[in-house]
């Protein structure tokens, strides 16, 4: 090797180096949480995958064991607080210690307002729940758990959305509600852990093949609307996501801490979204 690339190792083994780390991953049965995992195993850290999907965290477990890296699988509910605790708590024990958790489990409401469906009147209570005990009583479950578990100087890194940046008409209520109130989580832990030196940060991915909603963003017109709405006019694949979730938990994020960061190929750039269209209404008073 020479002297010049010696010295590049030395600059990103300094900066990105999570070799031994022990990581918790939640929602890595597939999608974003499942390439974070990746990478941090393919860097060498210590990984748990967990997600209420048991075959899936355990197939895509064995299949990184595979090659080589060093993980294990764990099921869990997130909107489950007691079991939550449990898989970070083993997850210390088993690693020998908890320096990085992602809490990126997550589920759809349904569509947003350019639906009928979707709109505020139609919204069902029970989906309305569960999505909101998911999205956002989950991350707080796992921000909770890590409180309690991480080492000092330890990351935790969250996924909201650019839905819970501004308002997004193509998706549903509750999933724009948690995602804002995650932001608002991660201001709120990043004060009170930063007294340990535990950075806690937020990634707002935008529009991502993924299978939340079944899915349903692969299908050419779903996927359409969401591209038109970026500035590179497509959509994002979970792999995207990988170099900023590398950053946050690494060495080099070390002054980094209560931020979000968009992966959203512009879209926010391009805000306002097209808005839902007006029906006039009968009545209405004069502006």
């Amino acid at each position: 090797m020479t002297a010049g690339a010696e010295d590049r190792a030395a600059v990103l083994d300094r900066l990105f180096d999570v070799r031994g780390l022990g990581a918790v991953v939640t929602g890595a049965a597939s999608g974003i949480g499942l390439a974070i995992a990746e990478v941090l195993a393919s860097c060498g850290a210590r990984v748990t995958l967990a997600d209420a999907d048991a075959d899936g965290v355990a197939r895509e477990a064995v299949r990184l064991a595979g090659q080589g890296a060093d993980v294990r699988s764990a099921v869990v509910d997130v909107a489950d607080p007691v079991a939550v605790d449990t898989v970070l708590r083993e997850a210390a024990e088993v690693h020998g210690s908890l320096d990085v958790v992602f809490a990126n489990a997550g589920m759809s409401a349904g569509p947003g307002p350019t639906t009928p469906d979707g709109q505020l009147t139609a919204v069902d209570q029970a989906r309305w729940d569960r999505v909101i005990q998911v999205n956002l009583g989950g991350v707080f479950a796992t921000l909770q758990a890590a409180a309690r578990h991480v080492s000092d100087g330890g990351r935790v890194v969250v996924t909201s959305s650019i839905a819970g940046l501004a308002g997004d008409p193509m998706v549903g209520y509750a999933y724009a509600a948690a995602k804002a109130g995650v932001v608002a989580l991660v201001h709120q832990a990043s004060a009170d852990l930063g007294r340990r030196g535990v950075l806690v940060n937020a990634i707002a991915p935008g529009s991502i093949r993924t299978n939340i909603a079944g899915g349903r963003i692969r299908e050419p017109e779903v996927a359409e609307a969401f591209a038109s709405a970026t500035v590179l006019g497509r959509i994002g694949d979970p792999s995207e996501v990988q170099g900023l979730a590398l950053f946050l938990a690494s060495p080099a994020s070390s002054y980094v801490t209560g931020a979000t960061f968009t992966v959203d190929g512009g879209a926010t750039a391009m805000r306002p979204l097209p808005a839902v269209r007006a029906t006039p209404v009968v009545g209405a008073l004069p502006g």
